[in-house]
């Protein structure tokens, strides 16, 4: 619903307004939510979406600037993935890959996902979600070290902010306080390194890749303490993407994939938000030469339209977990759903758009008016810095530009300019007082300005 100058008209009466909103209040418990606010104030209940537009139930629209979450990289109402799903229902509406069993969408996927791996891949591993997909790469590397002969070699290792997911096993390797904090995680053999966020912890005079050298020196020392017969992988995303969509610093994944390396820690690299052209390549790790024995992938794999994730394993990883499932009989590991022929069918057809639409190109174009409009914040007195690749991004907002002080109290402004955003008909999202960009990827540069000059209508309101 728009006012006769053609703006979005928002922010009246943006929540409980309405029969859903007042029966969501009732009877749904919501992720991440504070459950009695919601109670209290009701859900914006989005109803429609078509491109990078969503409605709500008002019919107030709004740019979707995190393409839900981080996941819608085709925008909404893509009618080919709800063909193809469609279509496969008709066909095989479900089977499984239990005791030996398959069907052709999941083989076709795997291959797919093979040949577009960024390093050499054996094998693929359908779950349901980057968590799962997280847990079961856990499973995999305890798996992988009893079948060597070594029990003691189990500790995870990732960095502190970063996001993996929020299973158990996943919920521990991610090292962000929220998902700890009265679940009793994280579980023992779960450690966490230093977050590379140079702006926030770089020391005077420091260079990047002299900050870089001082992570991977931590890490080291880390591995060293622990003992590298106890370390069994390190988990990271190629861009830490709910931990605050940080960028590596210069050198960084060189010298940690050194350290790995020489201490035999395996690298599992987390591409569930980075993986299908969200960095500018195909993946990530292509961006940030990472070579990873595992790689986990969801999200942008169905365009978010229906749940599946993978997880690529090396030839490594697979010749040493096989003899063991020979000798136990199985590998008694496996979901209802893996593989399930429905979301691999609009995965294959995902993978199809993307290439037909030369999805790589086209975010590398996308991000020069993306980044510039981005950056351009960079002068504002609330913020501190800009930062982004492709078509991600973030921009962290300071008490004091000079010496980078964080805002006093942390973690109130971002939510109050984001939902200041909202009125203006832009949704972005807050991550402490880091803001959050990452739109679907057939943003125009037309829309790319709208959303960015949303954005700054709500920034010049925040005090």
């Amino acid at each position: 619903m728009n006012a006769p100058d053609g703006t979005p008209s928002h922010g009246k009466n943006p929540r409980g307004a309405n029969s859903f909103s007042r029966r969501d209040a009732e009877t749904v418990f919501h992720p991440y939510s504070d459950a009695v606010a919601n109670a209290r104030d009701g859900s914006l209940v989005i109803t429609r979406g078509k491109g990078v537009n969503v409605w709500d139930e008002d019919g107030n629209e709004y740019i979707e600037g995190m393409s839900g979450l981080w996941c819608a990289s085709l925008g909404f109402g893509e009618d080919r993935l709800a063909d193809a799903a469609a279509a496969q229902m008709r066909i095989l509406p479900f089977y499984h890959g239990f005791n030996q069993k398959s069907h052709p969408p999941q083989i076709e996927l795997a291959e797919r996902l093979l040949a577009l791996a960024p390093v050499p891949m054996e094998k693929v591993f359908f779950c349901n979600s980057g968590s799962e997909a997280a847990d079961s790469a856990v499973k995999m590397v305890w798996y992988l070290n009893n079948a060597l002969g070594r029990p003691n070699k189990k500790k995870i290792i990732s960095r502190f902010k970063a996001y993996h997911g929020v299973t158990i096993a996943a919920a521990s390797i991610t090292g962000v306080p929220t998902n700890h904090t009265a679940f009793d995680l994280p579980l023992d053999g779960f450690l966490h390194t230093d977050m590379p966020h140079f702006y926030r912890y770089g020391e005077d005079g420091e260079t990047e890749e002299e900050f870089a050298t001082r992570c991977a020196d931590s890490l080291d020392r880390m591995i060293i303490k622990e003992g590298p017969d106890t370390v069994a992988a390190f988990f990271a995303e190629p861009v830490m993407g709910a931990g605050g969509v940080i960028v590596p610093p210069a050198t960084y994944f060189e010298k940690i994939q050194a350290v790995l390396k020489k201490h035999d820690v395996l690298f599992v690299a987390d591409e569930v938000i980075c993986g299908f052209g969200r960095t500018g390549e195909m993946w990530g790790s292509q961006t940030y030469g990472l070579e990873p024995d595992i790689l986990t992938c969801a999200k942008a794999l169905t365009s978010g339209y229906i749940p599946i994730a993978a997880i690529m394993i090396n030839k490594r990883v697979f010749d040493a977990i096989a003899p063991q499932t020979e000798e136990i009989g199985t590998f008694g590991h496996g979901f209802t759903y893996s593989g399930h022929p429905v979301p691999a069918a609009v995965a294959l057809e995902t993978l199809k758009i993307y290439e037909e639409m030369d999805l790589v190109t086209r975010v590398k174009q996308a991000s020069l008016p993306f980044l510039k409009r981005l950056h351009s914040f960079a002068d504002h007195p609330l913020v501190g810095e800009t930062m982004g690749v492709g078509l991600v991004g973030a921009i962290e907002l300071v008490a004091d530009k000079e010496t980078r002080a964080p805002l006093d109290p942390p973690g109130k402004t971002g939510p109050d300019l984001v939902a200041r955003a909202q009125e203006h008909g832009l949704i972005v999202r807050a991550l402490g007082d880091r803001i959050a960009f990452s739109p679907p990827l057939i943003i125009s540069d037309a829309e790319i300005d709208r959303m960015f000059d949303r954005f700054a209508a709500a920034l010049d309101e925040t005090g």
